[in-house]
């Protein structure tokens, strides 16, 4: 049997911030690479924690909490309220020259202070975007599948006509998951791609069966 898929719950940002750090090196763990072990959940898990919790996720087996997926609707509205609600308190904790600049730290700390922007024209067609990290004992079974095709219902519930992800360029199992998944690329760069795919209702409705009687 595969993992619960269910609601995040508040009082489980550690566990995740634990599970983006252990996941945070092309998929493999980073521990040990950071400083500051905080500094990748504060990035990629904290601000959808707060600002969008309705579309968290996650993946429980015998063990606890092994894995999950983030995301928001909007993009550019989310990007409009970590300026205002979640950046500034990070930018006053982490100086831009808190670490040097070719550190992992540093590299974090400058993305805190300077987010990159997505091309207006993916946001155009895919408004939408996620996250998704799975601990290696939730990887194999269909659990990321089931947790993504959650959370695309859940987006495309919520009005987004598509969605688009980032994925770095080296992490090609879980490229060819994306591509299994639907997703196509839309943007190459040095080091990471953008894929995409278009969101309609009702595609997936079998899955959202299941994942509401596991829910219940």
């Amino acid at each position: 049997m595969g993992a619960k898929i269910r609601a995040y719950r508040p009082g489980e940002e550690a566990v995740l911030y634990d599970i983006c750090l252990r996941t945070g090196d092309s998929g493999a763990d980073a521990t040990g690479m950071y400083q500051d072990p905080d500094l990748l959940g504060a990035v990629y898990v904290g601000p959808y924690l707060r600002l969008a919790p309705e579309h968290a996720l996650v993946g429980v087996d015998a063990d606890g909490v092994a894995g999950y997926v983030l995301g928001v609707p909007d993009t550019t509205a989310f990007d409009a309220a970590c300026e205002r609600e979640w950046w500034p308190a990070l930018r006053a904790r982490h100086p831009v020259d808190s670490y040097p600049e070719d550190t992992p730290d540093g590299r974090m700390v400058r993305l805190i202070h300077a987010p990159p922007a997505t091309s207006p024209d993916v946001l155009e067609r895919y408004p939408a975007h996620l996250h998704i990290d799975l601990l290696p004992r939730l990887q194999g079974h269909g659990d990321g599948r089931r947790l993504l095709t959650a959370l695309l219902d859940g987006l495309a519930a919520a009005g987004a006509p598509g969605v688009h992800l980032g994925v770095g360029i080296k992490n090609e199992r879980a490229i060819g998951f994306y591509r299994r998944m639907g997703f196509t690329q839309v943007r190459a760069y040095s080091h990471s791609l953008i894929m995409a795919q278009a969101l309609s209702t009702g595609s997936r409705s079998w899955e959202s069966n299941r994942l509401g009687s596991e829910t219940e």
